[in-house]
């Protein structure tokens, strides 16, 4: 019985080929990351991620931070996405508390319009454990969703808080802009 066998470089050739091939398709594949903010995607259509973040405070590691956008095309105006996947426990009051500071120190807004926000954020945010996201969405018509891992938590429709809200983190005045640069590519 007579066998035949390929010559060796032609095996290597077909081999090589089809690793060239396999490393194409995860190439084109890997090219956009995309949106890890689960249902919160709905909100953001085509979700793809932006940059993302390490937010450190007296070199304790607080927060990872991820943007995401349509396209991975950051626009303040939104839709977009940013998620807080945090690296310590954290009640609720502290994330409230830290977050209306951040929008005081802006500037511009009255004591009595940050007091009602405080008590909207104090309804909505829950205690978050090491490695436990919250999901703020930038809403198409401008409103403020926000997600607990998977769960949604709830709604703020008030425009100007969610201006004021993702500017803590986004915006030209945030207390961070090396945060801000690394989430919006920004470079500034």
């Amino acid at each position: 019985m007579l066998v035949r066998t390929m010559p060796a470089t032609a095996v290597r050739t077909q081999t090589i080929s089809a690793f060239c091939f396999a490393i194409g398709i995860l190439l084109a594949i890997g090219t956009h990351a995309s949106a890890d903010i689960g249902v919160a995607a709905r909100q953001v259509p085509a979700a793809e991620l932006v940059g993302k973040g390490r937010l450190t405070f007296f070199g304790f590691k607080v927060f990872d931070a991820e943007l995401y956008a349509p396209r991975g095309l950051y626009r303040p105006s939104g839709p977009y996405a940013l998620k807080l996947t945090y690296l310590r426990n954290f009640k609720s009051g502290d994330i409230v508390s830290r977050s209306a500071k951040e929008i005081r120190d802006q500037g511009g807004v009255s004591e009595q319009k940050l007091e009602g926000w405080t008590r909207q954020m104090q309804a909505l945010f829950p205690d978050v454990k090491r490695g436990q996201s919250i999901t703020g969405v930038h809403t198409a018509s401008g409103t403020t969703e926000f997600y607990h891992g998977s769960r949604r938590l709830g709604v703020i429709r008030d425009p100007e808080f969610t201006k004021r809200f993702f500017a803590i983190w986004l915006g030209k005045r945030t207390s961070d802009p090396h945060l801000r640069a690394r989430l919006t590519g920004s470079g500034s």
